[in-house]
């Protein structure tokens, strides 16, 4: 009749030995903290992209309003000029006009 040895490991490793000299390993599975690393990593890979996207959106928000901003001072710019060329013109056209 054959004879086994089974010996269990502290790492959760069995290992079973024959009288013919075969020598089985069972590594058995895992605790599951590979599965809780795992699960970190990508949870942070979500928090860095999230980070990434709404810096994005600020950065367009922010270019949005600064060039809104300047095409609004230019068109106020704009019209100031055009009034005062318009008044401008005003002046010298009552110049040139004599008086009674």
């Amino acid at each position: 009749m054959a004879t086994e040895r089974v010996t269990e490991r502290t790492d959760g490793t069995r290992v079973i030995e024959r009288d013919a000299g075969t020598t089985y390993v069972d590594a058995g599975g895992g605790g599951g903290f590979g599965a809780v690393i795992i699960g970190v990593a990508v949870l942070a890979m979500v928090a860095i992209i999230a980070f990434f996207l709404l810096q994005s959106n600020r950065n367009d928000t922010l270019r949005t309003t600064a060039v809104t901003s300047a095409a609004s001072s230019v068109a106020d710019s704009a019209a100031s000029a055009a009034d005062g060329v318009s008044n401008a013109a005003s002046r010298a056209a009552d110049a040139v006009t004599p008086s009674k």
